[in-house]
């Protein structure tokens, strides 16, 4: 019996969907130590959790098709190395936007392979006003809007999360997110954490234009801004909220629009609010550009001292590589956690 082309049209477009999300394998389940003190397990299933006592670390995330794959290792990895991996919350924010896969898809895909994970979706719903907002930057998959989600976390997430781990999706823990977690912020303002690099050199992340201006660069006057790499940070949203973080960022991306201020992305706006602002992570936490730089992606090592967290931040992504069978050295440590593949070793706990 013949098909109408609607019909054919309709079956080539749920094959797609359905294509676009590859089946990852089950990830082994990770127990909460009885030498600890963990409070008792989140309930995989009530996204009201969210809001419960139990909830002894957040974390918040993206997801969307393009690096699901990163995403994944990088959950795993966090259960793998916590000391109470049942009391973790995940918040991931989502494009309802994005080609590939729909929110729904991409939820059932992590409930698959994360059973018992405790987790919530939420849809990106400042997403249309920040395309809005966008500049071109010096890589495309920089100008993402869901690439500025972290900004909104504080209107994303409810009212209840006051503290949150944010974490990019081209990352693996091989440590406990627990400390990073627990790390002090002083004081009534600081509302980021991260690891900062004074040793970068600061002025060019912003234009000629922008330090040209007194105008613009006084924002730094009495502060010792530095770079700090917006992947991995430890976010109070309560103070967040209050002082309005959001607003002053969009202020900046506003102005981009106008006036060319920078090149790279989302970054910069976060530098010109916090830099200078922040309290200080310790090194380990985020051991990035292991993806290389924007433009060409060559192989990087680490940085000297201890690790905690490897960032493949830049333009290589391990999973790219390891397919095209270019691995860089450091890509083996990532592929023990790639779902997509066959087991690496990592055993349940």
């Amino acid at each position: 019996m013949s098909r109408s082309p609607v019909l054919l049209l309709l079956l080539c477009a749920v094959g797609a969907a359905a294509a676009a999300v590859p089946r990852y394998r089950e990830a082994p389940h990770f127990t909460n130590s009885a030498a600890a003190r963990c409070p008792p397990p989140l309930p995989p299933s009530d996204a009201d959790a969210a809001c419960s006592p139990r909830a002894a670390v957040h974390v918040a995330m993206t997801l969307d098709a393009s690096y699901l794959r990163g995403t994944m290792a990088a959950v795993l990895s966090v259960l793998r190395h916590a000391s109470c991996p049942e009391s973790i919350f995940f918040h991931f924010v989502a494009s309802a936007a994005a080609p590939g896969a729909t929110a729904g898809e991409l939820r059932a895909t992590v409930r698959a392979s994360f059973p018992s994970l405790a987790f919530r979706v939420y849809p990106f719903a400042d997403e249309a006003r920040v395309a809005g907002l966008i500049s071109t930057s010096i890589r495309g998959a920089l100008d993402r809007p869901l690439n500025y989600a972290r900004s909104y976390l504080a209107s994303t997430l409810p009212p209840c999360v006051r503290r949150i781990v944010y974490l990019d999706s081209d990352v693996v823990l091989t440590d406990d997110i627990a400390a990073l977690a627990a790390t002090t912020l002083p004081g009534e303002a600081a509302a980021v954490a991260a690891p900062e690099y004074c040793g970068a050199n600061f002025t060019a992340y912003f234009t000629p234009g922008f330090w040209a201006s007194p105008a613009l660069s006084s924002v730094f006057a009495g502060r010792r801004a530095c770079y700090f790499n917006t992947g991995v940070m430890v976010l109070d949203l309560a103070r967040w909220r209050r002082a309005g973080y959001t607003a002053q960022i969009e202020e900046w991306m506003e102005l981009q629009k106008r006036v060319r201020i920078y090149e790279l992305g989302s970054l910069p706006p976060f530098l010109l609010v916090f830099a200078g602002r922040i309290a200080s992570v310790d090194h380990r936490w985020n051991q990035h550009g292991l993806g290389g730089d924007n433009y060409r992606g060559l192989c990087r090592g680490l940085h000297a001292g201890a690790v905690s967290l490897l960032h493949w931040s830049g333009k290589g992504k391990p999973w790219d590589r390891l397919d095209a069978g270019r691995p860089c050295p450091l890509d083996a440590v990532w592929a023990k956690y790639d779902l997509l593949r066959p087991a690496a070793g990592i055993e349940s706990s």
